[in-house]
């Protein structure tokens, strides 16, 4: 292991703090803190996404052993140092740095979830998490979305980002395939009722005004999720509802 980084000053912890700065479609390179989200990246179906750059280890913990059998450079990093990378009080022992490879191109894969001006990092997290675990092979990210490969939200919603392709778009251009909104206002169909055929498309609004004040196009279905009590749910809760529902109509 190359000597511990202690301070903000030093040249190596520069460049590491400017290949982590860009976010978007222009970042380039992420980070996996604490041996938990290496492992689940490890393991995911589009880690070969990520491909492994460094191991960064804070100063007096050890590394995992597999990790250095994969004869990455080793950097040490101070405790604070590694707090200020991570943004969290208590700091992982160690994190990977990982460069992105290309987004995917060509053709949608068969069911494709669709977030459209998800802001809130962990809400998007848990919209791709739902989407994997019922069968969903992409996220088609579109504008305003909060990025999925920053060290925070990676954190946060466990690796969801490498759970599936993801790609990012700045305006919807429909290709192939049925096309929903998740949509509770005038004109939307209950989910129930949809006829849930593939390829399929599942767009998911924003948090707050949903589709208020966005143009879909009309071969787009908007659909509702029926409720009683409240007003509407969650944008991740009512993709979370509506990943389950393809996945229970697909298997039936």
């Amino acid at each position: 292991m190359e000597h511990t980084i202690t301070s903000k000053a030093n040249p190596r912890f520069k460049e590491l703090l400017a290949l982590l700065r860009p976010a978007g479609a222009a970042r380039t390179h992420t980070l996996l803190l604490g041996e938990k989200l290496i492992e689940t990246w490890r393991s995911a179906p589009y880690a070969e996404r990520l491909v492994p750059v460094s191991l960064l280890v804070m100063e007096g913990m050890d590394a995992p052993d597999w990790l250095l059998d994969h004869s990455l450079p080793v950097q040490g990093l101070s405790e604070k140092l590694m707090a200020d990378l991570g943004g969290s009080p208590s700091p992982p022992p160690c994190a990977l740095l990982l460069r992105l490879d290309p987004e995917p191109v060509g053709p949608l894969k068969n069911r494709v979830i669709v977030p459209w001006g998800i802001q809130d990092p962990g809400n998007l997290g848990a919209i791709f998490r739902s989407a994997a675990a019922f069968g969903f092979e992409e996220a088609l990210l579109g504008p305003g979305c909060a990025d999925p490969f920053s060290p925070k939200a990676l954190r946060g919603s466990m690796g969801a980002a490498f759970l599936l392709a993801v790609r990012r778009v700045q305006t919807l251009e429909l290709g192939p395939g049925n096309w929903f909104a998740l949509d509770g206002g005038a004109g939307a169909i209950p989910l129930g009722d949809a006829k849930i055929a593939e390829p399929l498309r599942i767009l998911v609004g924003n948090e707050g005004h949903g589709w208020q004040h966005e143009s879909l196009p009309a071969a787009v279905q908007r659909v509702a999720i029926p409720t009683t009590g409240v007003e509407s749910l969650n944008a991740a809760v009512a993709a979370g509802i509506a990943c389950y529902e393809v996945q229970r109509r697909m298997a039936g």
